[in-house]
């Protein structure tokens, strides 16, 4: 699709619609130019390749929306009117650049005459809200599609407006992308399509064929709440359908939360909304409605006589076909037999069929699909961190690096067996049992597993492996807490350093040698943190079992019921200092008004431009982003901006905790409401030499975990840092029409950026289209796939058919870990959107989601219990958790699918279960989300 833009923008002055809306009707003296479609009389050549597309489908008596088409003649009549022909020729000929010739475009005014004629023709439309999109001669043929290089200007209203979006149109043939785009310079010519805008319900794409798996007799549905834009730019969530086109049945469906849709928010701007709650968790489209759009398709391909890739629009309960080309890339001829094994390197039956892998705690950072980038960048971890991180821990022998991780369906695992194999050389691991089974999930049945590498070698290799671990640990045990304080100055260093930078003004070689300081830095901050993150989870382990062993039923849980310092622990302690900038701007009345009152998007900008905002800005903001602003979800995915880069969280979260009235003990003072004298009273009891050995592994659990979280913040700030040259790249490569927008960063290689920033080539040959296209396919593919276990043994097949768990009843019961201890009773809220929904969540509200991490701490501070699908006893949400002593039941694989917002539930953090009390009905669930929050753009 185009780049889109709304029908409020001005570019240079205005033209002559409204003198010639003033004066009284002449008939348009170009009116051959303009071409009423459907009368079979556009042409490539005259209309663009979109405008003859419509044509031919209006022809045919395909339900598309009424339109006219600007031909080329008149774009042509117009450059030599305003004298811009001859302009154009002296400005390229003088080397100027596409902005220039754009600019040259986008400040003439269009002639009188030539004004009316566009004017007549909307007349004659209707005078509807329109969306006005560019056709260009050589788009949506066979051989190439131009989707995305020339502006569409969308909900226009008006006479001046509609003019100015033609402008804008016809000065899109000079944008950077169309230029970089074309093979030669040349610009040709181009038409514009005003189209009556279709203010869709539901919208999506259909591909006659399945674009990526290529299984025959599939028509391939995606559809959206509210308007196309939100679908193709990936910003909201979608369902999938696959319908037999034998049968027009649907064989396949994946129907997802959705939270947010884009759609008119104000007259002639288009922007994200919420969808309502009662659309939030229903399939988009109902079966009868499948079915016609499936019709509708078949008579498209056969009418074609080829596959095509259709966009289509659902508005009050009527299909209109918006668009249709040719689908330019076939899938293979067969279904893609994908491998169902995440190594990347062939492996000996045994080793492949008996590998356990997981992707439970690995730092909460690799957990959920993954872009084709962040899949990159986590290769280059394992190829040129990984191996260090292992040998920080005390492993003499860190084996091949190639067989510590693996990938399947866009998710990254970590090889448990290879791994425990490796820490047989450690002494607190040289049990397997011991490691292996922080990694697994219910999922996988342990039963009759056998590692498939053995146990490390013994003898000689096993004395010196012993002898190096003890070592490295006492070096660890003395040195630990002056790393942790270097790693904190070095953090401060490289970021303060990275806001006084301008990566905009750096050539490409100076940006490649920061991109290796960066790369520098996150190998130190990841090698430098694993040490603490591996003692924690061995001490908790360690605590586990001499609670069991020493304390019997008196000991039960005891591990869960421990605290650590609140104020030491980063992630925790955000949460305070959100608190306390809400309070700021609680007593700043301008500045407060200034958050609730503002879009999100706009509050930052809003603040800065104003002499209080500014104040407040510099004084609280600053600070809070200097300590926490590298925080984000899923932080080894490089496409997740993080707080400093797009802070509507942080404001969602400062409405909330000013609009609350929270004190400070509100926010810390939980942890303290459980006497922890009376939790260790039975560790006070024990015989003195056990009592000495269990406070000292308390003690250094404690100590583990503070620092943990003291240095994530380094290893967090140094992906940031990482991110940063990367969509500098990539906003670059949109200037030069490699890319048609920044979403598609998600489809670079990490090693392809790195190449490109070290040599010389031109951005069009290291970034090949084809291979962006097909890793956009393959991740799409990935993201309507079922989710893979988080634990298996083996191989998993990703092609097996979804299972979508029923809703809970009244009386339900849902399992999973209990890892907070407590219970509680309250009112379910499901989140899947944290930026959008922050400010829907009330105190508390049971908090259920997929799994949480860093950023999610502030809504722990007012939750009543967490329930989680992803988590284990040392996931972010069970420590976070307990140090909010909140109930909490984590691991139950479907209550985001199972329950309800507006149920009521049980949440028992000791037995782990969760237990629906009383169901909500649709109004209900409606009016929950109504209640608890008002949509931004309100």
């Amino acid at each position: 699709m185009e780049t889109r833009t709304d029908s409020s923008r001005t570019d240079g002055p205005r033209s002559g619609g409204a003198r010639a809306a003033s004066r009284p009707a002449r008939p348009a003296p170009h009116a051959d130019l303009v071409l009423a479609l459907g009368q079979g009389r556009a042409t490539v050549e005259t209309a663009g390749g979109k405008a003859a597309r419509l044509d031919e489908m209006t022809a045919a008596g395909l339900p598309v929306p009424p339109a006219f088409c600007l031909t080329t003649g008149l774009f042509d009549l117009f450059l030599r009117e305003t004298g811009l022909a001859a302009e154009l020729r002296a400005a390229e000929a003088r080397g100027a650049d596409s902005g220039t010739l754009r600019d040259l475009v986008l400040s003439r005014e269009i002639p009188e005459a030539l004004a009316r004629t566009v004017l007549a023709a909307y007349e004659e439309l209707g005078r509807p809200r329109v969306a006005v999109r560019s056709s260009a001669c050589r788009e949506d043929s066979a051989a190439q599609s131009f989707a995305g290089q020339h502006d569409t200007v969308l909900d226009v209203s008006g006479e001046e407006a509609l003019l100015a979006a033609v402008r804008t149109c016809w000065a899109s043939l000079w944008s950077d992308r169309a230029a970089a785009y074309r093979e030669n310079g040349a610009a040709g010519s181009i038409a514009v399509v005003v189209q009556e805008m279709v203010h869709a319900d539901v919208s999506g794409v259909l591909f006659t064929v399945d674009p990526v798996g290529g299984r025959p007799h599939r028509l391939v549905v995606e559809a959206c709440c509210g308007l196309g834009e939100g679908l193709v730019s990936g910003r909201v969530s979608s369902d999938f359908f696959a319908i037999d086109d034998r049968t027009l049945e649907v064989v396949e469906e994946r129907v997802r939360y959705k939270v947010t849709k884009c759609a008119s928010v104000t007259p002639g701007t288009i922007g994200m909304t919420k969808v309502d709650a009662a659309d939030r968790d229903a399939p988009c489209l109902t079966g009868e409605q499948l079915t016609a759009l499936a019709r509708l398709a078949l008579d498209v391909r056969a009418h074609y006589g080829t596959e095509q890739d259709i966009e289509w629009a659902l508005r009050d309960g009527v299909l209109h076909l918006l668009q249709t080309r040719p689908i330019t890339t076939r899938p293979r001829d067969t279904p893609r037999e994908e491998p169902h094994s995440p190594y990347v390197s062939p492996q000996p039956d045994p080793v492949r069929k008996g590998t356990l892998w997981s992707r439970m705690d690995i730092g909460e950072i690799f957990v959920g699909l993954m872009s084709p980038l962040g899949l990159s960048f986590a290769r280059y971890y394992q190829q040129h961190v990984h191996r260090d991180c292992a040998a920080a821990l005390g492993v003499r022998d860190t084996g091949d690096v190639g067989l510590h991780m693996g990938y399947l369906q866009g998710h990254v695992y970590l090889n448990i067996s290879y791994t425990a194999h490796l820490l047989g050389q450690c002494l607190p691991t040289r049990d397997q049992r011991h490691f292996t089974s922080r990694f697994v999930s219910e999922e996988a049945d342990l039963s009759t597993y056998e590692n498939p590498f053995g146990t490390f070698p013994g003898g000689l290799e096993d004395l010196l492996s012993t002898l190096h671990w003890v070592r490295s640990t006492a070096t660890e045990m003395l040195t630990m807490k002056h790393r942790a304080e270097e790693m904190v100055t070095s953090r401060l260093y490289e970021f303060d350093r990275a806001r006084r930078l301008d990566l905009t003004r750096m050539s490409r070689r100076e940006l490649h040698a920061e991109l290796a300081r960066y790369l520098d830095f996150f190998h130190d901050a990841h090698v430098g943190y694993m040490p603490y993150y591996i003692n924690a989870f061995g001490f908790y382990g360690v605590l586990t079992e001499l609670c069991g062993k020493w304390l019997g039923a008196e000991g039960a849980n005891l591990q869960n019921r421990l605290k650590t310092d609140m104020s030491s622990l980063r992630t925790v302690a955000s949460a305070q200092e959100i608190w306390k900038v809400a309070q700021a701007a609680k007593a700043r009345p301008r500045v407060m008004a200034l958050i609730a009152d503002t879009p999100l998007e706009e509050i930052a900008d809003r603040l800065r431009a104003d002499a209080e905002g500014r104040a407040f800005w510099q004084a609280e903001m600053e600070p809070f982003l200097r300590a926490n602003g590298t925080r984000s979800r899923q932080e080894m995915e490089l496409t997740h901006p993080r707080w400093i880069d797009d802070p509507s969280y942080l404001f969602q979260m400062i409405r909330r905790y000013a609009a609350d009235g929270l004190t400070a003990e509100d926010i810390m003072g939980r942890s303290r409401a459980r006497a922890e004298g009376d939790v260790l009273a039975a560790v006070r009891a024990l015989p003195l030499p056990r009592r000495r050995t269990l406070e000292t592994v308390i003690s250094l659990y404690q100590l583990c975990s503070e620092l943990r979280e003291t240095t994530r913040m380094s290893m967090v700030t140094s992906i940031w840092l990482v991110r940063n040259v990367v969509y500098e790249v990539g906003r670059r490569l949109v200037a030069e029409g490699v890319l048609h927008s920044p979403d598609e960063v998600a489809y670079l290689d990490f090693e392809e950026v790195r190449a490109y920033l070290a040599g010389t080539r031109p951005a069009r040959d290291a970034f090949p289209r084809t291979a962006l296209d097909e890793r956009r396919r393959l991740h799409d593919y990935h993201n309507r796939l079922p989710e893979p276990p988080l634990t298996f043994i083996g191989e998993h097949d990703p092609t097996r058919p979804a299972r979508r768990g029923a809703a809970a009843a009244e009386g339900a019961r849902l399992e999973g870990l209990g890892s907070s201890p407590g219970r509680v009773v309250g009112r379910a809220r499901i989140v899947e959107d944290l930026v959008w929904q922050a400010d829907e969540f009330q105190p508390g509200e049971i908090l259920v989601t997929r799994y949480t991490d860093a950023s999610w701490t502030p809504l722990f501070a007012i939750a009543g219990g967490v329930v989680t699908d992803i988590g284990s006893m040392l996931s972010h949400s069970s420590i976070v958790s307990r140090e909010f002593n909140v109930p909490s039941v984590v691991n139950t694989k479907d209550a985001t699918q199972r329950l309800r917002t507006g149920d009521t539930v049980v949440v028992d953090g000791d037995t782990g279960v969760v237990e629906v009390v009383e169901t909500a009905g649709a109004d209900e669930v409606a009016q929950t989300t109504e209640a608890a929050s008002q949509d931004p753009a309100d």
